[in-house]
């Protein structure tokens, strides 16, 4: 596949780089997967100043780290996420890893590491944090 880097990083300098965003999400920047490691290079180089947080994405790769921001979740938020998920990344429905249960197996051990009272958690990273 050609490698199309310089593209991408167009669209966040010419279409991206005039919005100011209260809160940014971005892949990790430590994803195994080279396309998503280069969209979180290019937000944080777009977006130096902004709050940016990186979420994680269950894969075959493995590449869980230790994320430092924890957001614990109810129950009924959780349904309604993995609800989004399974709706709009439709061309993923044929992965193993892309199952209702993993998502809700990551949030439940993201849950257990920050002792949220639901016992449900999402976790982030985060390299820059003003307050």
């Amino acid at each position: 596949m050609p490698y199309v880097g310089s593209e991408v990083k167009a669209v966040f300098e010419n279409d991206l780089k005039h919005l100011s965003p209260d809160l940014i999400f971005t892949h990790n920047g430590n994803d195994a997967h080279q396309d998503h490691r280069l969209i979180s290079q290019l937000t944080w180089n777009t977006f130096r100043d902004h709050f940016i947080l990186e979420y994680e994405i269950p894969k075959y790769d493995g590449d869980f780290g230790r994320p430092s921001v924890f957001v614990p979740l109810e129950r009924e938020i959780c349904e309604k996420k993995v609800e989004y998920l399974l709706e709009a990344f439709q061309s993923q429905h044929s992965k193993r890893w892309f199952e209702r249960e993993i998502f809700f197996s990551l949030m439940r051990l993201r849950g257990m590491e920050c002792v949220a009272a639901s016992g449900y958690a999402e976790a982030f990273y985060c390299r820059k944090l003003v307050i």
